[in-house]
């Protein structure tokens, strides 16, 4: 991928082996430690009864099904972030951030699977994990990335930094929460959401690397790499155990973790203030965004809360169409793996193009998505399947 690209670029300052040889081993470590820990964890959540029972509707799966696969992927992340804790203080603080605003919105989403909290304490949980992260310098300037656009107009034009942190904090909290409830909502079948937040990382880290090579932020790169290559290995590490038929899910915990780090990443490639990479971050987190879209689009259509679970995902209606499980699975990640390829091309262009492009795309996906009646009213009647989806059946998807 890094040879194709350096093809269409100038030359670097470092190679890609030169940028990543001193996080080598963080897919590795994390990888590990996340395999390991997901058996432990399903034999005590098994022990303790700590299950996702089946219903015969937005639970399909047959039997009850372990909690606390969030807990070993936060093991897994944590560990590989940390065994290789970057030398800069910049980098060191923002994976501190992550870390700890991480613990908040795995604490809440168990919480949340123990006991059913309501959605408002799940929204306070994800909104004081943003807050966590703009304490720590991630996405405190955000809005910079509109106000360098501006000054393309308005060159004199100066903002006090006091406007800008105040400009930027409910942004981040917004994007934070957006992207935690994108990835829950994501959470409703065997093998998706992590399958799809691994392919999610590898986009990242391509990205991450790439800026790195330039020289983008030699304070802050290292944090962008290492948190994307961590989250990597935890999730390829709790995959095989979650792939169908699962015996362990990610609940709560661990699919509003997978949001909170998408959105991290996404502030974290605004650090310079310059649109593009967040625009691509954005496009790779792209299948989680349309899932949330047409969600979102058909119950407002038919004036039903948001937070109403019915089964408006698509997902859910590759399955209604007659679609095994793998089959939806092969189709979500090819359109995530499309997704990411589109956001990584941001590379080889100009925002300028870039986000018309971006537009198109969404736009040509809506409409391709209308035309095959995604939109339309959801099913009413439980599914009967030899071919169960399992997933998480989440309240609020």
């Amino acid at each position: 991928m890094f040879e194709l690209l350096a093809a269409f670029l100038p030359p670097p300052q470092r190679s890609p082996g030169e940028v990543l040889r001193p996080f080598g081993w963080v897919v590795v470590v994390s990888l590990l430690v996340s395999a390991l820990a997901t058996p432990l964890l399903r034999a005590l959540a098994r022990r303790l009864k700590i299950v996702d029972k089946p219903d015969s509707f937005l639970k399909p799966h047959g039997r009850p099904i372990a909690y606390l696969g969030g807990i070993a992927v936060y093991l897994g992340w944590l560990t590989g972030m940390f065994v290789f804790f970057p030398d800069q203080l910049a980098a060191r603080t923002w994976i501190a951030g992550l870390a700890l605003a991480g613990g908040v919105v795995v604490l809440v989403g168990l919480a949340d699977d123990l006991l059913g909290i309501c959605p408002a304490f799940k929204l306070a949980g994800q909104a004081l994990a943003a807050v966590i992260l703009l304490v720590f310098g991630i996405g405190r300037e955000i809005i910079m990335i509109a106000v360098t656009a501006l000054k393309l107009l308005w060159p004199e034009l100066a903002v006090p930094e006091v406007v800008v942190v105040a400009l930027s904090a409910p942004i981040s909290v917004v994007l934070v929460v957006a992207a935690s409830n994108a990835a829950n909502l994501l959470d409703g079948m065997d093998g998706l959401c992590s399958g799809v937040t691994g392919i999610i990382s590898l986009m990242f880290v391509i990205l991450a690397t790439h800026l790195a090579m330039y020289g983008y932020s030699e304070a802050r790169d290292p944090a962008r790499i290492v948190a994307s290559l961590a989250m990597l290995g935890a999730v390829c590490g709790f995959l095989p155990y979650n792939l169908t038929p699962a015996t362990i899910f990610l609940g709560d915990a661990g699919s509003m973790l997978v949001g909170l780090y998408a959105a991290a990443m996404m502030l974290m490639f605004g650090e310079r203030h310059i649109p593009k990479w967040v625009l691509g971050s954005v496009m790779i987190f792209g299948l989680p965004i349309l899932d949330t879209s047409l969600a979102l689009i058909r119950r407002i259509r038919l004036r039903r809360s948001i937070f109403e679970g019915d089964r408006s995902h698509l997902y859910d209606q590759l399955v209604d169409r007659g679609y095994t499980v793998r089959q939806t699975l092969a189709i979500s990640y090819g359109l995530s793996i499309f997704y990411g390829l589109a956001g990584v091309a941001i590379i080889l262009t100009r925002t300028r193009y870039a986000a018309p492009a971006y537009i198109l795309v969404g736009a040509i996906t809506l409409y391709i998505c209308h035309r095959l009646g995604f939109l339309k009213p959801p099913k009413e009647a439980p599914r009967e399947s030899a071919d169960p989806a399992g997933g998480d059946g989440l309240p609020s998807g």
